[in-house]
């Protein structure tokens, strides 16, 4: 039923720049909250980014901000995440993730997933 397909992930080396896209399917991203998020091995997952579903406000963690830029294209249904000098600390894998109800991406209310797009920056 409800599902989110990420893409664009990949190798990059150091300061390059990389665009993930979202995909919803089965609902419009009109109505839900889109973030992202990322885990990098060892690490716990961690939001990045996160546009509201009324698209009025969008939030950045405090590594991407400056350097990530969310945009959603309701035309198309997408939602982007453009990377910019991308660094080391960036390799993770990158997750998409839906919220109906409410407003924010709090990681424990996030009800649709997708599968992830790995994200590597090395030289």
């Amino acid at each position: 039923q409800l599902q989110l397909v990420e893409s664009g992930g990949g190798y990059v080396q150091p300061g390059g720049s990389l665009r993930l896209s979202c995909v919803p399917s089965g609902f419009t991203l009109d109505d839900y909250s889109i973030g992202w998020f990322r885990q990098a091995p060892g690490k716990e997952r961690e939001g990045v980014s996160c546009v509201w579903r009324s698209g009025s406000r969008i939030e950045y963690s405090d590594f991407a901000q400056g350097r990530f830029v969310m945009t959603r294209d309701t035309t198309k249904n997408t939602v982007y995440l453009q990377m910019n000098s991308l660094n080391p600390e960036d390799t993770a894998v990158y997750y998409c993730a839906a919220r109906k109800y409410g407003v924010s991406c709090p990681d424990s209310n996030m009800h649709v997933w997708g599968k992830g797009t790995l994200v590597t920056v090395s030289s």
